[in-house]
């Protein structure tokens, strides 16, 4: 494994900074880099975010350099962080093509996308996953609490960098089962305002002078 001398050194190889270098972007990276460049192990803020994300997109990449993303989702919480280096999931059952867990079997290297539509966030982590398949005690831990799915092992990923990018571009979108409750709120106090009015309505008409 090759010493990264920046953390951001991840994703930024020599052709990458040559990239930057031509148009223009190097010095400012550089100067992010010399400032302690990414963080590479699990803050608060980045337990706080993962602890928020019902769903997030998963990168493996085989033997002969093919990529392949995955969506993972989940209740709230489904991503799991075990402590400040390394995160966790249960592995679902799916459809059986068995792609992500194969590639990570001839390359360990993973990379996880993590968007909060609503908030314009997203966070990019990179990281090595172990796949763990005889570890009933692990998988039951991180089973999500009434979630009806069937289980079938762990993944964990050691993370090795992450970073926040900024929201440009970032649509504003919302979870259904969030509009729902906004909704459901909005008719209520609706409800509740009717009924305020009716009440003053009411009081009002009892002050009136009644007829001579």
């Amino acid at each position: 494994m090759t010493k990264l001398t920046y953390t951001s050194d991840v994703a930024f190889t020599s052709s990458v900074k040559a990239l930057q270098a031509r148009k223009g972007s190097r010095h400012a990276y550089a100067r992010m880099e010399q400032n302690g460049s990414w963080e590479s192990t699990v803050t608060a803020q980045l337990r706080d975010f993962i602890a928020l994300q019902t769903s997030f997109y998963m990168a493996t990449v085989n033997a002969d350099g093919q990529p392949y993303i995955q969506h993972r989702g989940g209740p709230a919480g489904f991503l799991r962080v075990l402590d400040e280096h390394r995160l966790a999931f249960v592995d679902f059952s799916g459809n059986k093509q068995f792609i992500s867990q194969g590639n990570l079997t001839e390359n360990p290297k993973v990379h996880l996308f993590l968007m909060d539509y609503a908030h314009r966030q997203r966070i990019k982590i990179w990281g090595d996953a172990l796949v763990i398949e005889d570890d009933p005690v692990l998988l039951a831990s991180l089973v999500p609490e009434n979630y009806p799915v069937k289980s079938e092992q762990v993944i964990v990923i050691r993370v090795s960098a992450w970073d926040a990018n900024c929201p440009q571009h970032i649509p504003v979108r919302f979870d259904a089962v969030q509009v729902k409750k906004a909704l459901a709120e909005k008719d209520q106090e609706i409800e509740r305002l009717k009924r305020k009015l009716a009440n003053l309505r009411i009081k009002i008409m009892d002050q009136l002078p009644g007829e001579a």
